[in-house]
């Protein structure tokens, strides 16, 4: 069986800690620990790559396209809309913990712009209408 990388080991640690999304001090130590890697190279990782988190976030994320396709499909009004309803700017977290609204340079999904990603779902060809709703189904947990 071959080793894990420190990346999937991130990962795997982020993923236990679904409610909150993040990687906490303590448990990075500890992996740090028993693999006997350096805590500054698994900082260094956490801190680099836009899909981990060494701070709190939402049990969802939501990730929004900033690319030049979507920005042209406006993109700005479903943002706008997104953070009026969620009462939150980029990188906060609704008040209820359900969401935290990141910014992405891109989703590979420019066909279907605008376009953004909760957790691990795309949605396409959004209206600020049509995210909302895919917000509010989430939320009542359908």
């Amino acid at each position: 069986m071959q080793k894990k990388s420190l990346i999937e080991k991130l990962h795997d640690l982020q993923d236990s800690h679904h409610q909150t999304n993040h990687l906490s001090k303590e448990e990075v130590v500890k992996l740090c620990e028993q693999d006997s890697t350096p805590l500054s190279q698994a900082y260094g990782v956490a801190t680099f790559y836009t899909m981990f988190s060494v701070k709190p976030r939402g049990r969802h994320i939501i990730r929004i396209c900033e690319n030049q396709s979507c920005h042209m499909a406006d993109a700005v009004q479903v943002v706008d809309e997104l953070k009026k309803y969620l009462g939150i700017e980029f990188g906060e977290t609704s008040s209820d913990g359900l969401f935290t609204l990141e910014h992405s340079s891109c989703l590979g999904m420019c066909s279907i712009a605008p376009c953004m990603m909760i957790d691990e779902h795309p949605y396409g060809n959004l209206t600020p209408s049509k995210a909302i709703e895919i917000v509010q189904k989430m939320k009542a947990g359908v």
